[in-house]
């Protein structure tokens, strides 16, 4: 087999070469797509428009600052149609996919990783996204479905005792999702290179390693192998 033109100077580019022929492994790992990242902005975007427009909705002191209650009302609503838009559209990209295939994909050691209190100490494996991370899509993912429906039952397309229950349900609910929101963003906000790999798509492989050491281990043995194989050729 013959490699493309230019396929062994990008494999030089991402993996270094000891003296003695042996392949070190690539300083970064992919960890988002493109498609991955703008998806998870979007949704920011609306989720943020949509509890910051909640919050005007349901406190009244809020409410008399901004003035027109029908405008923020009629963007809530705008946005929560929406909400789904960005995880629709992600679904045709075959990255986004996968990786919602490991979010769903609960195992031993994850139930280990929860239970154990040095989770972060690298002893137990972690595959690309911790226990933590897969509980917090399954309630997110939960949460968008929940408000959406609740919300369509709110616009008045059923009877009161319906619309009282989903209002019961929606309020509820979005004091939890702001609740999560704000865990989310302290989370992300005490790993610097967590959010590097949100804004750029990539990670140091040695974050990686210390983080989410199982998933590291397969990027890099898929990278030594086909630099081997291209430096065979």
């Amino acid at each position: 087999m013959t490699s493309t033109p230019g396929s062994a100077s990008r494999m030089d580019a991402a993996m270094t070469q000891s003296p003695e022929g042996a392949v070190d492994g690539p300083t970064t790992l992919r960890r988002f797509s493109r498609a991955e990242r703008w998806t998870h902005r979007i949704l920011a975007i609306i989720m943020g428009l949509l509890l910051v427009t909640a919050a005007f909705l349901f406190f009244p002191e809020l409410s008399s600052i901004a003035g027109n209650r029908l405008l923020l009302r009629n963007i809530h609503v705008i946005a929560g149609f929406a909400l789904p838009v960005p995880l629709i559209v992600a679904a045709f990209f075959v990255a986004f996919r996968r990786d919602a295939d490991r979010l769903n994909r609960f195992t031993r050691d994850d139930w280990t990783w929860l239970r154990s209190r040095d989770r972060r100490s690298g002893r137990i494996p972690v595959g690309k996204f911790n226990a933590g991370q897969k509980l917090n899509a399954a309630f997110t993912l939960g949460a968008i479905i929940l408000m959406f429906l609740t919300g369509i039952i709110m616009y008045g397309w059923l009877g009161e005792t319906w619309r009282t229950g989903a209002t019961f349900v929606h309020d509820w609910l979005s004091l939890i999702i702001a609740i999560m929101v704000g865990g989310h963003m302290w989370m992300a906000y005490s790993d610097s290179i967590a959010r590097l790999g949100m804004r750029t798509g990539s990670v140091p492989t040695s974050w990686a390693r210390r983080e989410h050491g199982q998933w590291a281990d397969e990027e890099t043995a898929v990278s030594t192998s086909g630099a081997t194989d291209v430096s065979e050729r």
